[in-house]
């Protein structure tokens, strides 16, 4: 259970885990309870993510909350300068800079609230997080549901060739696998067990 916030006193959460895990959704919960309880909030969100709309940040279960949409993470720090709570969404696309924002912003008092991919999908770190996880007071990590076995998942699986770190998608290119589900792509190994109209089939 998180405490309540208090003047002067901030501190740094993090929610992170694989696709389709539910981040954005508990994000979202977090913000709106803040709004309910009349704190000034912030909400912000990368511009290179506009899957589901230009000014909202949406789960995939179409939850959504108005933010602003902003190119770096300074411009979050100076919109965030008035605010009490700040909620940033795919924190990984903002680089290393956020993780500076994000501590400074917590030194002035604020509570800020992020949410992002904690691997890429090769498995690997996905840079900031790990050095917002390092920081952070309160961390929580989601799990999505394996779409082969249904097993709790914690890896995000791309089904195209692309092997760019970050391709902008959701479940047309992208499956939440379990640890056992889950073949990286420099692995070697056939990508097996591909759902393709709601039914596991092999390559």
């Amino acid at each position: 259970m998180l405490p309540i916030i208090h003047h002067h006193a901030g501190w740094v959460e993090v929610i992170c885990g694989s696709m389709f895990s539910g981040k954005t959704e508990e994000l979202i919960r977090r913000l709106r309870r803040a709004q309910i309880a009349r704190q000034k909030v912030e909400i912000f969100k990368p511009k290179i993510d506009n899957r589901y709309s230009e000014d909202h940040i949406v789960s995939h279960d179409s939850v959504k909350i108005p933010s602003m949409v902003v190119d770096n993470a300074r411009e979050i720090f100076d919109n965030a300068l008035e605010a009490q709570v700040i909620g940033i969404d795919e924190v990984q696309f903002f680089g290393e800079d956020i993780v500076q924002v994000c501590q400074k912003l917590a030194n002035m008092g604020k509570r800020v609230i992020v949410a992002g991919l904690d691997q890429d999908y090769r498995g690997e770190p996905f840079e900031p997080i790990p050095q917002l996880l390092a920081l952070a007071e309160y961390i929580t990590k989601t799990h999505a549901i394996c779409v082969i076995c249904g097993n709790p998942a914690n890896h995000t699986f791309r089904t195209t060739e692309s092997t760019e770190q970050v391709v902008i998608g959701a479940n047309d290119i992208y499956e939440a696998r379990c640890r056992n589900c889950f073949i990286p792509p420099d692995s070697g190994k056939k990508k097996k067990n591909k759902r393709k109209n709601n039914e596991v089939v092999s390559d």
